[in-house]
C-alpha cells in the first residue's frame, strides 16, 4: 500500500492538493489496515484522511531547504528506468 506515497517536498511545481490528499489516503489506509472502511468507520476514516492531508500541507509549506527544486519529469524518468531495470522491461 505505501509504495504509492511519494516524496512531495522540494519539487517544482509544488505538490498539488490532489497529490497531498492521495498520500494522506495511502497513509490512513496503511495505518488502519484497510483499503475501504466499513460504513461504521467511514466517517472516522474520511476525517483522518482530511486531517492528515491538512497537516501535510502545513508541513510542506513550512519546510525549508537550500537544495534546488527537483524536476518532476526528470524524477519520473529515473523511476521508469529503475522499474525497467528491476522488472526487465524496456523503459
Amino acid at each position: 500500500m505505501c509504495r504509492n506515497i511519494r516524496t512531495l517536498h522540494n519539487f517544482e511545481p509544488s505538490a498539488t492538493d490532489e497529490e497531498i490528499h492521495a498520500a494522506a489516503l495511502q497513509y490512513v489506509r496503511k495505518v488502519s489496515g484497510t483499503q475501504k472502511p466499513s460504513k461504521a468507520n467511514e466517517a472516522a476514516f474520511a476525517r483522518a484522511v482530511d486531517e492528515v492531508a491538512h497537516l501535510t500541507g502545513h508541513l510542506l509549506a513550512e519546510l525549508v531547504t537550500t537544495a534546488a527544486p527537483r524536476d518532476r519529469e526528470v524524477e519520473a524518468e529515473r523511476a521508469r528506468e529503475r522499474a525497467a531495470k528491476r522488472f526487465g522491461r524496456a523503459a
